[in-house]
């Protein structure tokens, strides 16, 4: 069938790049960034995390752009707190909202409640107006057992969405075959995924670090911010996120080193074409 690259009409050794924005909804601080992102920087893509508390400003911001569904069980800080949108005791902790840690979810969550609830997540996107245009998970993990794969991978067929997974390469570690058992089913993900902090940790420069990218379908995903008071107080990790929100917005270095490199982007939404106009799928949504 090709690589993922060439079957979206790229070459075998172009290097593709979808720029994403996590956690829309998080926060008036959030929005505003994710927003300028899209409109006038960098990004391509988002996601909405449909529980958090400003996931409702986000809808009433919305422009049609290319945003998915931030599939969310975790409320992992200790003063911000969000929860379930279902009756779903067992994704509740002793706080009212969402466990703080994927082992807590693993351990607790009973999976007719999950499946409930994800569906609703991306249901209430809908409803809400957004044109859901793929599927990640917030905090990347919880995702990766297998009884959760299997509910985020039914989604994702039964809406005819694309993923986020991590690269082949992860699979030993994660310990199941996860890359095969999406492929099988016809659910497309980009190769690998890096995070922005990820990316700029190292001693490359940012335009070292994209021109080493592999060949092939790369997501680098942020979690941008502006600076507000209520981000401080929330959010240990602000300065990080008012930091991608400088790299990503019009003029920042981001765009500046992505027009360098040579580095070809597209959003979620060509790989939704992609699954969508495959003879079985098109089959089934007729």
């Amino acid at each position: 069938m090709g690589s993922l690259a060439e079957r979206l009409g790229f070459s075998d050794e172009d290097r593709v790049l979808v720029v994403s924005c996590d956690e829309l909804g998080f926060s008036h601080a959030t929005n505003v960034a994710v927003y300028d992102a899209l409109r006038l920087g960098a990004a391509t893509s988002a996601s909405l995390m449909v529980p958090a508390p400003w996931s409702r400003g986000a809808a009433a911001a919305y422009r049609g752009e290319d945003i998915g569904s931030h599939l969310t069980l975790n409320a992992e800080l200790d003063l911000y707190r969000w929860g379930p949108i279902t009756q779903a005791p067992s994704l509740l902790d002793g706080d009212g909202g969402f466990p703080r840690t994927v082992a807590d979810v693993w351990e607790h969550a009973d999976l007719d409640e999950v499946r409930r609830e994800w569906r609703a997540q991306v249901e209430r996107a809908i409803y809400w107006g957004f044109d859901v245009s793929h599927l990640d998970v917030h905090l990347g993990e919880v995702e990766l057992k297998p009884e959760f794969f299997d509910v985020y991978l039914d989604l994702a067929e039964e809406l005819c969405l694309p993923v986020r997974l991590p690269a082949l390469s992860e699979q030993a570690r994660v310990g199941f075959p996860f890359r095969e058992l999406a492929s099988e089913r016809g659910v497309l993900a980009p190769d690998q995924v890096v995070a922005l902090g990820t990316l700029l940790a190292g001693p490359a420069t940012l335009d070292e670090a994209l021109a080493d990218l592999p060949p092939g379908v790369t997501e680098l995903h942020a979690h941008p911010a502006i600076d507000t008071p209520e981000l401080r107080a929330a959010a240990p990790d602000w300065t990080e996120r008012v930091g991608e929100q400088r790299l990503l917005v019009s003029g920042g270095a981001l765009s500046a080193a992505i027009e360098r490199s040579g580095v070809r982007l597209i959003g979620y939404r060509m790989l939704r074409r992609l699954m969508r106009d495959a003879p079985a799928q098109a089959s089934r949504l007729a």
